[in-house]
């Protein structure tokens, strides 16, 4: 809760003003009972109507003031639960971007959509209801019971004794109810990650006709957590009605008791009735107290989870040039000795794990080292899974290296800010991201490329054609993902956002799979002649690559040939083979 309140910390002033109002309201409205028993007990008998009105427009005025100042407190408490919220997530988000590859692989995209979702709102709510609720029903609960025995001792003492069990009980219970809702968020997660799948690969579960399959994994799923939520709430759900007999009991025994007074001369009629009044505030007092412990052991669940991210310590900061690792080589790119494999610690530290076998686990790269010159050109290629695109996540840093070292520059990229390390980079990632924006926004990205620069960009990238035929040309709008254009059309605006900037790291990874040999052929010749970047193009055809100035053909993590065209064609039986088979010779 600790981590809750440090949102609310800024708004405390507000939060103290909402309290004040609350329990200014709440003392009102404990008044309000005195004045109907002073007016049933000690003006009507007097049969002074002046007064009797009197006593009546006091309550209405009291009745009044209530519900302005209720109204008041209620805005300011909602205000501040909402900009708490969106603090939250916005603090989130923003971790979220700055998590390193292992860790964003180890929470996932659902799960901290949901911690963004229904945990952010899990803590407006609790915020919003903590200000509302959580004052007026333990002042109604406590002020009750000291006014009820103020009025008539003998009566209060049934309240007495009933207001320890009722409230013990409350408490038991609620906290046995706080760690079943981190399951029930857990289960949230597990949901959220079938339907992502499901709603980012509808097409495949069309086209394989797996409807019935895929409905079988999601009620799975929601079944888990409607078992999970259902033990939550049945045990949170005790309290209330726990409550509930407690006081109806004691409300019972008011009403005998206080008849006997009432005909022994002891008590006044009017004691009653403000008794019972009292006792029914008391009872919502109660009930109030009931739901905001609920609601708190949701947002307590909740909090903890965004806590995990938020106050997750950052992996990839730079380290002093005093720490970094040294190099003589002239070379613009330079991997040495590079070792890694996902899951691992992202210190630089190396640590063997083991699979279920004893056996230790194989390497995504196992002690790479190339050398890239400035300005020239690296094609990367091997089947799929040997490490081509790891050695992309580790130049860039989003993952650092078990092993080895890696240098831009004459420098440990560990050296660099991320921002100024990425500054450098125009990159195609596979499966890149269009986004539901126009066109131009799309290819510029937010960075301060004017029309020209982009319409250069799209013809270098074989994408103007078809951009100029929609009447609204660069301002056309995507959808989300990219859904109204082809594959090919994606991929092109995607290069051509990688050309817009004129990096001096041109990263084009799988960028052309979608594209025909011609199309392909052109962005190759386009790139060359208008960049002098320096290009490194992962590919899976040889036709992309077999003009680059320098090939690595890679298998299992390793590097098994490197050099030109024409010397991986001499010498690496590998690189033949897929070169034969791509060009319809035989092997």
């Amino acid at each position: 809760m600790r981590f809750m309140f440090r949102y609310v910390k800024p708004y405390t002033l507000r939060v103290i003003i909402t309290i004040l109002l609350k329990a200014f309201a709440s003392f009102a409205e404990l008044f309000m009972p005195y004045v109907l028993e002073y007016m049933l007990d000690t003006v009507a008998p007097t049969k002074n109507m002046g007064m009797v009105f009197a006593c009546g427009g006091v309550m209405l005025g009291i009745a009044a003031i209530i519900l302005t100042v209720n109204i008041g407190a209620n805005r300011m408490a909602v205000f501040t639960a909402k900009n708490c919220s969106y603090t939250i997530r916005k603090d989130l988000f923003w971790k979220s971007l700055q998590l390193s590859g292992n860790k964003f692989d180890e929470f996932g995209l659902p799960s901290i959509t949901a911690r963004m979702t229904s945990d952010s709102y899990n803590m407006q709510d609790f915020i919003r209801m903590f200000q509302s609720i959580g004052i007026r029903a333990p002042l109604m609960l406590i002020g009750g019971i000291v006014v009820s025995m103020m009025m008539d001792t003998g009566l209060g003492l049934i309240l007495c004794v009933l207001a320890p069990i009722t409230v013990a009980a409350v408490l038991i219970l609620s906290f046995k109810g706080i760690p079943l809702y981190d399951k029930v968020q857990q289960s949230v997660d597990e949901i959220s990650l079938v339907m992502r799948e499901n709603i980012t690969g509808i097409r495949v579960v069309k086209a394989l006709s797996k409807e019935k399959y895929e409905r079988g994994r999601f009620q799975k799923a929601n079944e888990t957590m409607i078992k999970r939520d259902r033990k939550a709430g049945t045990i949170m759900a005790l309290p209330g009605p726990a409550m509930t007999l407690f006081l109806n009991i004691g409300f019972v025994l008011v009403v005998i008791i206080g008849a006997y007074r009432v005909n022994g001369g002891v008590t006044e009629p009017g004691v009653i009735l403000a008794f019972l009044t009292y006792f029914n505030m008391i009872l919502m007092g109660a009930m109030g107290l009931s739901r905001v412990l609920l609601m708190m052991s949701k947002a307590n669940a909740s909090s903890n989870r965004i806590k995990l991210v938020v106050d997750q310590p950052d992996e990839l900061l730079p380290i002093p040039e005093s720490e970094a690792a040294k190099t003589d080589s002239e070379a613009f790119i330079k991997f040495e000795n590079v070792s890694f494999n996902y899951g691992e610690s992202s210190k630089h530290e190396h640590r063997q794990k083991e699979n279920f076998a004893g056996e230790e686990r194989q390497k995504s790269l196992d002690n790479i080292s190339f050398e890239v010159n400035k300005g020239t050109s690296l094609g990367i290629i091997g089947p799929t899974g040997c490490g081509k695109t790891t050695i992309i996540n580790l130049l860039m840093r989003f993952y650092d290296a078990s092993e080895g070292n890696i240098f831009v520059e004459g420098k440990d990229i560990r050296t660099y800010t991320l921002t100024d390390l990425r500054r450098k980079f125009g990159v195609v990632f596979q499966n890149d991201m269009v986004f539901a924006d126009s066109i131009a926004d799309n290819i510029s990205f937010g960075r301060d490329v004017d029309r020209d620069r982009i319409k250069q960009a799209a013809d270098d990238a074989c994408a103007s054609e078809f951009i100029e035929a929609y009447e609204d040309g660069y301002d056309h709008m995507s959808a989300a993902h990219g859904a109204n254009f082809s594959g090919g059309q994606k991929q092109r605006i995607l290069v051509s956002r990688a050309l817009a900037d004129n990096s001096e790291i041109l990263v084009l990874d799988d960028s052309s799979s979608a594209l025909d040999y011609k199309t392909d052929a052109a962005l190759r010749k386009a790139i060359r002649e208008n960049y002098d970047s320096t290009t490194i193009i992962i590919a899976q055809r040889v036709s992309s690559i077999m003009m680059l100035d320098q090939i690595i053909v890679m298998d299992d993590g390793k590097i098994i040939g490197i050099g030109t065209h024409e010397k991986l064609m001499a010498e690496c039986k590998e690189y033949q083979d897929i070169y034969k088979i791509q060009m319809g010779e035989e092997v």
